[in-house]
């Protein structure tokens, strides 16, 4: 038994090596946060990592999309779905998980929502991850995965599971966060290579 220990922790010492810091950006009532270089074939997959993000408009949601053209244009096509789980912070509703055909896209070239109806209150943030996978093929659509969570202008508590792809065989070359309205008031989003 102490061997399988032994060999496993060990495993999971290389898996953390293998997570390579690219780059790293925080807001401070910033329009947009865009990662305009970095992403090509080095690496499979990329994980962006929201750390802390508050919005300064209430109600909004945090918003992504990609590039084909090293950010001139952000506006790849892209099919999603999205489900979330909730309970409320005063306990008056009852936790529930739920499918939201609000936040799904089809076929649409409009950001994707990630962390959803924000609130602005000090103890009102997100935090979460989001993947995307293969962004330089020149072959496959590029999916992408969300793991998101938090606080709603309502007092929610909300961890949202989003997932889709980009349409298209081009290569993503950049990537872009925003706000629906408004300005991401701060926090920090950092990106990985992951080998």
């Amino acid at each position: 038994m102490a061997t399988y220990k032994s060999i496993r922790y060990n495993t999971l010492l290389v898996n953390a090596s293998s997570q390579v810091l690219l780059a790293e950006t925080t807001a401070s009532s910033s329009a947009t946060l865009s990662f305009t270089s970095g992403i090509d074939s080095t690496y499979k997959e990329y994980l962006f990592e929201f750390i802390n993000i508050h919005a300064a408009t209430d109600s909004k949601h945090l918003t992504f999309n990609m590039s084909v053209d090293g950010g001139s244009n952000y506006n790849v096509t892209k099919t999603s779905t999205a489900f979330q789980a909730y309970h409320r912070e005063n306990d008056e509703a009852n936790p529930a998980v739920a499918y939201s055909t609000s936040h799904d896209l089809a076929q649409s070239t409009d950001y994707q929502r990630l962390m959803i109806g924000m609130g602005t209150d000090n103890d009102q943030n997100g935090c979460g991850t989001l993947k995307l996978f293969n962004p330089s093929s020149t072959t496959f659509v590029k999916h992408f995965i969300a793991n998101i969570n938090n606080t709603e202008a309502n007092d929610y508590q909300t961890q949202w599971f989003i997932a889709g792809y980009g349409n298209t065989t081009s290569a993503i070359d950049a990537v872009q966060f925003k706000m629906s309205s408004g300005n991401i008031d701060a926090g920090t989003i950092k990106m990985y290579g992951i080998n």
